[in-house]
């Protein structure tokens, strides 16, 4: 025969050695005690944490224990997780000594716990960063986007105000008048040597076609030969 009450008290005494800054006897009859359970560290230091109370049945080992969430840090969303780990792990453990099994799973449970957090977080900042830089390239194609207008608005005025060669001679009145100033001036600074044409007059030109012994060809050649 079982004897349940040994097995209790044994398992006690262990769990005191094992948690002795977490552990913490409420009642000795029934057996009633809590075991605080704490995460690794995550990020900024932060940890999640829990304090687990378990009474012993009548007949634990092979029944399960009683137990519950007595408080909890950073756990709202988990507490009923928690609990469903608690009452598989209590199942599959039937018939053994089973506590430290359970704030072992419970531990293990904290720290993914904690995990989730962190990833969450960075995923929380990576959409938040995100989400600035869609802002500010919003803001910043708005902007290059007004300078483009205003630079083709500019293009198009200067190509209006930009004049054609025809357009330059019909808008300058002085054009015509300067180039017309400018033939007179030309015309009534040349001066003519009517000297020159009187000395052509002088000149004898003799003609040398009617010789038949004359050759061009030959600088020897002379008609009074």
């Amino acid at each position: 025969m079982i004897d349940y009450g040994e097995e209790q008290r044994n398992e006690l005494e262990a769990l005191q050695s094992i948690y002795p800054d977490s552990f913490t006897v409420l009642l000795e009859n029934p057996p009633s005690f809590t075991i605080t359970v704490t995460s690794e560290a995550g990020e900024n230091d932060e940890t999640v944490q829990t304090t687990l109370k378990f009474t012993y049945s009548e007949k634990y080992p092979d029944e399960a224990p009683l137990y519950e969430i007595f408080s909890q840090e950073n756990l709202e969303d988990d507490v009923s997780d928690i609990l469903k780990l608690l009452a598989v792990q209590a199942e599959e453990n039937l018939g053994m000594v089973m506590i430290f099994t359970l704030v072992a799973a419970v531990q293990e449970k904290l720290n993914e716990i904690v995990d989730q957090i962190k990833t969450r977080r960075e995923e929380e900042k990576k959409q938040k960063e995100r989400k600035n830089f869609l802002s500010w390239k919003a803001k910043f194609d708005a902007e290059l986007l007004e300078i483009k207008k205003k630079w083709m608005k500019e293009e198009e005025q200067a190509g209006k105000n930009k004049l054609s060669g025809k357009q330059l001679f019909e808008t300058d009145h002085n054009l015509d008048t300067s180039d017309i100033q400018f033939l007179e001036d030309a015309g009534n600074n040349v001066e003519v040597d009517e000297s020159l044409f009187q000395e052509m007059d002088d000149l004898e030109l003799e003609d040398d076609g009617d010789d038949p012994d004359y050759n061009p060809a030959d600088p020897g050649s002379d008609s009074t030969d």
